[in-house]
C-alpha cells in the first residue's frame, strides 16, 4: 500500500510538475471555429499539447487582418490568417511569418442568386456585396476584379457578420456574399439551382489560403516551442484526414451552436482546398516557395505593399515533417 501511495504521489508530483512548466500560448483562429479548426481542438482533447509542454488557448477571430495586426503585435503568440493578408499586415510592420498552410488553394469565392440577373462577375458591377470588414476577400478584391475584368471601385461593400450572410443574401438586402467554399454545400442546400457560384480560381486566382502564422520575436525565442507546435498541428490535421469524427466529436464538445453534418460537408470540401503537389509530395502543410513569391508579386502590383520585404522570409518549412504528406485524394 505505502509502495502504492508513494507511487500515486510521484505520478501527482510529476503532472503538476508538467502543468507548472507548461507554456502559455494564444492561437487566434481567422473566424469562429468551424471544422477547418477541428484538428487543434482534437489535438487539445487528446493532450497532445500539453504533453509537449503548450498549454494552448484557441481564441475566436475577426478576420485574417485582425488576426495577422493582432500576432503581428504580439497580442497573440500564434494565429490562422489568409497569406496574402498575412503579407500585407508583414508590409505594415506586423512581426510576423507562416510556419504551416492549411488551404493550399484559396477557399475564396462569390456567392449571388441567379434570379437577381447576375450570370457572372461582370455582372457585379453597381451591386452590392455583403461581408466583414476584416475579410480577406475584401481586402484582395481589387486583384479579383482586375482579373475579372471590371472596376474595382464599381461595387458596394456592405458590412455583415459571418454567420448574417447567407440571410442577407436571402432577404435581398444584398446581392452578392462572400465566402469559403467550405460552406458550399449548405448554400446549395439553401438556394438549390438559383445559386450562382465564383471561386476566386474562375479567374485566375489561387493564392495561398489559411496559414498558421506565428509572431517572429516569440518564434527567435522559441523554436524548440514552436516546432512541437507545428508537430503536433501536423500530426492533428493528418489524423483529421484520415478519420474525421474523432476530430469532429471534439470540436462539438468545445464550441457550441453548430451542426455535425455541415461540418462533415464542410471538411470533404477542407480536404479538396489542402491538397496541391506541394502538401502531397513535399509535406503536409508545406509551401511552395514560387508561389509564396507569385503571391507576394500579386499582393504587391494590385493591392500595395507598404514596405517591402523579402517573400522567402514570409514562410518556413523548417518545422514540418517530411514523412508526413497529404493524401492524394
Amino acid at each position: 500500500m505505502k509502495k502504492l501511495i508513494a507511487a500515486a504521489s510521484t505520478a501527482l508530483l510529476s503532472l503538476a510538475a508538467a502543468s507548472a512548466s507548461a507554456a502559455d500560448v494564444t492561437l487566434m483562429l481567422n473566424w469562429t471555429p468551424t471544422a477547418d479548426h477541428a484538428p487543434l481542438y482534437y489535438a487539445k482533447s487528446q493532450g497532445w499539447f500539453k504533453k509537449e509542454g503548450i498549454d494552448l488557448s484557441i481564441e475566436s477571430g475577426r478576420g485574417s487582418a485582425a488576426t495577422a495586426q493582432r500576432v503581428g503585435s504580439g497580442g497573440s503568440q500564434m494565429g490562422i490568417a489568409d497569406l496574402p493578408t498575412a503579407m500585407q499586415a508583414r508590409g505594415k510592420g506586423a512581426d510576423l511569418t507562416a510556419v504551416m498552410v492549411i488551404y493550399a488553394n484559396t477557399p475564396q469565392g462569390f456567392y449571388w442568386l441567379k434570379s437577381s440577373g447576375i450570370n457572372g462577375p461582370k455582372d457585379f458591377v453597381g451591386r452590392k456585396i455583403g461581408n466583414p470588414p476584416g475579410d480577406a476577400a475584401r481586402l484582395m478584391w481589387p486583384a479579383f476584379a482586375k482579373n475579372a475584368g471590371i472596376d474595382a471601385g464599381s461595387v458596394n461593400f456592405v458590412n455583415l457578420s459571418p454567420q448574417a450572410k447567407v440571410a442577407a443574401l436571402k432577404a435581398k438586402s444584398v446581392d452578392i456574399i462572400s465566402d469559403f467554399y467550405n460552406e458550399h454545400d449548405l448554400k446549395v442546400r439553401e438556394f438549390g439551382n438559383d445559386l450562382g457560384f465564383a471561386p476566386w480560381r474562375s479567374v485566375g486566382l489561387n493564392v495561398y489560403g489559411n496559414s498558421i502564422v506565428v509572431n517572429r520575436a516569440f518564434l527567435d525565442k522559441n523554436k524548440d516551442l514552436v516546432a512541437k507546435f507545428v508537430a503536433v498541428t501536423q500530426r492533428a490535421y493528418d489524423a483529421c484526414v484520415k478519420s474525421f469524427d474523432p476530430c469532429l466529436q471534439a470540436l462539438m464538445a468545445d464550441v457550441s451552436g453548430l451542426s455535425a453534418d455541415n461540418q462533415r460537408d464542410q471538411w470533404g470540401r477542407i480536404k479538396m482546398l489542402m491538397r496541391d503537389d506541394t502538401t502531397t509530395k513535399v509535406a503536409l502543410g508545406a509551401f511552395d516557395a514560387g508561389r509564396v513569391k507569385a503571391d507576394y508579386e500579386l499582393v504587391g502590383s494590385l493591392i500595395g505593399i507598404d514596405k517591402a520585404f523579402d517573400p522567402a522570409t514570409m514562410f518556413t518549412n523548417d518545422f514540418l515533417d517530411s514523412k508526413v504528406r497529404m493524401t492524394g485524394q
